[in-house]
């Protein structure tokens, strides 16, 4: 293998994908979330997310990038944090931010917030939450989310359809306010907003 490659290129996957009036070019490989292209609970997402141009965003549980090099090109003038616990992951959203130009961007592994710098807080923090995650974890994130975001700041995500009455609960507990922004058969983006 060629330094910096962690997959034979016979094993790796690429394609392009418009993204948000933007044509993306991305390699993924197996192993990871859906290495063939964007899915559709990430698809539902970015076609409804908002974004200042300005904003200091996170992807949490970044895979190989395609939300966080979305936020990149809508936000130009911020920067964003991607974060994965998963090494395969953050090397192939690293490798996937400098091949789409993406100097704004970076990734690195963390659980969660494990290694987000405890000083970095945020204007925007988005996920597409597996639907496995498990109750005690995803309570984590959005209380850690609440807790990092400056006053104004906002939570996007995306769930299974299945979890759209715990996350309708679990915001309004923890931010005070939940709303619904789109609903398809199989999934269910929610925002809430910090006061």
């Amino acid at each position: 293998m060629e330094a910096g490659q962690i997959a034979p290129p016979a094993h790796e996957l690429q394609f392009n994908a418009h993204l948000r009036g933007r044509e993306f070019h991305f390699t993924t490989t197996w192993g990871l979330f859906h290495p063939k292209g964007i899915d559709a609970g990430t698809a539902l997402l970015l076609d409804r997310l908002v974004v200042n141009d300005d904003a200091t965003c996170l992807d949490l549980g970044c895979g190989w990038g395609p939300i966080g090099l979305t936020l990149a090109h809508l936000a130009p003038g911020g920067q964003v944090h991607m974060v994965d616990k998963d090494f395969v992951a953050v090397d192939y959203a690293q490798r996937n931010a400098a091949a789409n130009g993406c100097a704004n961007a970076r990734a690195y592994l963390s659980n969660g917030f494990s290694h987000v710098p405890a000083t970095q807080s945020f204007d925007l923090v988005v996920s597409n939450i597996p639907a496995k995650v498990g109750g005690e974890l995803l309570q984590y994130w959005i209380t850690e989310t609440h807790r990092r975001l400056h006053p104004g700041g906002a939570i996007w995500v995306v769930t299974v359809a299945g979890l759209k009455d715990y996350m309708k609960r679990v915001l309004r507990e923890t931010f005070g306010n939940h709303r619904k922004v789109k609903q398809s058969g199989t999934h269910v983006v929610t925002m809430a907003i910090r006061s």
